[in-house]
């Protein structure tokens, strides 16, 4: 677990007095949530990292927010009243804090909305549990956020780290690269790195794989000659990723200049990564939270207007901040409110929302984790692409409001992840 995640873990006895407390205050609206609402415009903060090497998935968040607060406004608005939002470059866990306390304190927002690294997730979690004020996670898929570090005003439309790692696990289980399999794994350098490698070694432990060897990377790094060296030194059965940002894109590259034959998976995974390594060196097995190419009518609208305006379709990153916007005004609008409190304990009772899926998704009441859909896409040999968009064969649902998806480990504390 990375410094910043161990510099602010809470303990049990903190975790349960804090949802203690928000038990007893919850239903009390903050007074800054009062003042956030003007006659003209409900305001809400957009905080991702538009710079660095997870800028390029913040770009397509920050397109996303844009054509939904512009959707929402031709409708009417939120009950008569206009969006507007905020947007601002997180950067780094630091600033993503200050910029978050910022925003709610000077600014007055409603919400915030966004992120990408786990680690910012966790600064401005304590930001907003410290106000009292709503924080929808779009792109954090640290396990940790929904157990030792949950708080009772974080939600997360992203999917987590567990729900990745089994749904490219299952597909690997199937084509016989687990049990008895030896595994390379390259990990980003950071919280969610170290929590995707965690489950990862968890779920290799349960189905009887092991890994010959798992190497840190620098989340700035950008030449990956030496490790592609040992790969081929140690001949392993399947070559992990548990990669982020540009550094995905970059491997890829690098990996296919090498000549490298061993199979390729991953268990975080962004599409825009895969279009930016081009058609001749994508390959493998992925997971992926959602894809342009689901055949549902809301996915359908969703990528024409996207395309429309940008020239290009949307990409996982950009649905989960289009459906935090969408999912947060239907609910101001069904309830007449803008008010925390009420909002919260709206999700916390099950309210279903259209996630451009076959099902709907709702918010699990224990973490505030979204259930739905997921999926495992393959990459298509490069013969058979005929532009960049097109990369994938076809995409298997996993189980979604499910049993079997509800069963996810996350701390292994579950008295931790309770928020009621």
């Amino acid at each position: 677990m990375s410094n910043i995640l161990n510099a602010t873990r809470i303990s049990r006895r903190q975790a349960l007095a804090g949802l203690g407390a928000g038990a007893a205050t919850g239903l009390i609206a903050s007074p800054s949530l009062i003042l956030a609402q003007t006659p003209d415009a409900i305001r809400f903060g957009h905080l991702t990292p538009r710079t660095g090497f997870l800028g390029p998935l913040g770009e397509y968040g920050v397109m996303a927010v844009d054509l939904a607060v512009e959707e929402i406004n031709a409708a009417g608005g939120v009950n008569g009243r206009k969006l507007e939002a905020l947007k601002e470059d997180s950067v780094n866990p630091q600033t993503a804090s200050t910029k978050a306390e910022r925003m709610i304190e000077r600014d007055k927002v409603a919400c915030i909305l966004g992120e990408i690294s786990s680690a910012s997730c966790l600064t401005i979690a304590q930001v907003a549990a410290r106000t009292k004020t709503l924080f929808v996670n779009t792109g954090g898929n640290s396990d940790a956020l929904r157990g030792e570090s949950c708080n009772r005003y974080m939600f997360h439309v992203e999917h987590q780290n567990s729900m990745y790692v089994k749904s490219t696990g299952r597909s690997l289980m199937a084509q016989g690269l687990v049990k008895g399999k030896k595994w390379f794994s390259l990990t980003a350098d950071y919280a969610f790195g170290h929590d995707l490698l965690k489950v990862a070694k968890r779920f290799m432990e349960a189905n009887g794989g092991q890994f010959a060897a798992d190497k840190l990377v620098p989340t700035d790094a950008t030449d990956f000659s030496a490790l592609l060296l040992e790969i081929r030194a140690a001949k392993p059965d399947l070559v992990i990723s548990n990669l982020a940002g540009n550094q995905i894109t970059n491997f890829l590259k690098q990996y296919s200049e090498f000549g490298l034959t061993f199979p390729v998976a991953g268990f975080g995974f962004d599409t825009a990564l895969a279009w930016a390594a081009g058609k001749d060196n994508f390959a493998g097995i992925w997971p992926c939270v959602w894809h342009h190419l689901i055949d549902t009518p809301g996915t359908k609208a969703f990528v024409a207007a996207f395309t429309k305006k940008y020239g290009k379709p949307p990409e996982n990153q950009a649905w989960g901040d289009y459906m935090a916007v969408k999912i947060m005004a239907q609910s101001m609008s069904e309830l007449k409110s803008t008010e925390t409190a009420k909002i919260l304990e709206h999700w916390e009772k099950g309210a279903k929302f259209n996630v451009l899926k076959g099902r709907e998704g709702y918010f699990r009441a224990s973490d505030h984790q979204l259930i739905s859909e997921m999926y495992t896409i393959t990459a298509l040999p490069a013969a058979q692409v005929k532009n960049q968009w097109d990369l994938f064969t076809s995409s298997a649902a996993v189980p979604g409001p499910s049993e079997d998806m509800e069963v996810i480990a996350t701390s292994g504390d579950e008295a931790v992840c309770k928020m009621v």
